[in-house]
């Protein structure tokens, strides 16, 4: 039996949680769980209500120290990376260079919230439609415009674009989708919009976009594109990942919103999806047992790129 280790993520302004009290019910031995000191504050969770369920409270080098680490948003600059150590999250090392040679360096295994699909969906479904929720609404907001009267263009039909229709609509946003096979058109079309989200993650291996800056253009000025997949010169090409406590950009008379972690903004509520789970995965990988959505979401494993899509992209970079 292996500890996994769950430490106060480091990235800007993150406070979901991996894991709530109430879900270490499902856990078979939660002894094997070390959550730092003060975890479960941003969820008015103090440690006593994990340790009444039978984890363990301890300081975050006692943390770092676990042979697993989960951590819903990992960061190259956290403290808990380690020869031979397993990372649990979302990794993001297809898009992310220095995540992967951090992990490579140490000869690490990466297992991918990403890459884990359960009987064809994905199984942080949820999380994925907040997402979109939580950008659309944030956006507006930062771009000081009620939604309603708006005429706004969704790219994509999964889990994060669902959310983005959801908070468009709800506002009372006029909503057209494009999906895989009609993106092209957005281009011929893209003067009649108020709005451009983009809800697709891109493949970094592509050299295309689906909106180019010389499109920008032709939008009004003072228009809006909300970047929900934020991959740099990706989908859009004039996108650049941006934070929470500075989330929008103005490039040729456009605004520019490409916050990379909305979820956190609903962060009780991103919380308690992601919970149940992590919960009911974590004590397979703690106990080493065999689990294919596990195996499949196995990027890297003790230094050796396993992901086709890793390899691709560290051969173009």
């Amino acid at each position: 039996m292996r500890t996994v280790g769950f430490p106060i993520p480091g990235k800007e302004q993150e406070l979901r949680r991996a894991l709530v009290p109430d879900d270490l019910r499902l856990v078979r031995d939660p002894s094997a769980l070390v959550f730092e000191r003060g975890y479960g504050a941003p969820l008015g969770c103090d440690d006593a209500s994990y340790a009444s369920k039978g984890a363990r409270i301890g300081t975050r080098a006692e943390v770092d120290a676990c042979p697993i680490v989960c951590d819903p948003k990992p960061v190259v600059e956290a403290s808990y990376y380690g020869p031979g150590k397993t990372l649990f999250g979302w990794v993001h090392a297809v898009q992310g260079r220095a995540m992967t040679d951090l992990l490579l360096r140490h000869r690490m295994t990466a297992v991918a919230w990403e890459d884990m699909f359960e009987g064809g969906r994905h199984c942080f479904w949820r999380n994925n439609e907040l997402a979109g929720e939580a950008a659309v609404a944030h956006a507006f907001l930062q771009w000081g415009h009620v939604p309603y009267d708006c005429r706004v263009a969704v790219i994509g039909t999964g889990n994060v674009a669902m959310g983005a229709i959801r908070a468009a609509e709800r506002g009372g946003c006029t909503v057209r989708v494009y999906d895989a096979l009609t993106s092209g058109r957005l281009r011929e079309e893209i003067e009649c919009y108020d709005v451009i989200v983009n809800a697709v993650l891109w493949d970094v291996t592509r050299t295309d976009h689906l909106v180019y800056e010389s499109d920008l253009d032709r939008l009004r000025p003072g228009s809006l594109i909300v970047d929900v997949s934020c991959d740099e010169a990706g989908a859009i090409e004039t996108s650049r990942p941006t934070t929470v406590a500075d989330p929008i950009y103005v490039r040729r008379g456009i605004v520019h919103y490409a916050v990379d972690h909305t979820p956190s903004l609903y962060h009780r509520t991103a919380s308690e999806a992601i919970s149940g789970v992590v919960a009911r995965f974590v004590s397979d990988l703690a106990e080493g047992r065999p689990n294919p959505v596990l195996e499949k979401a196995t990027i890297i494993r003790e230094g050796r790129i396993l992901d086709e899509r890793i390899a691709r992209f560290q051969k173009r970079t």
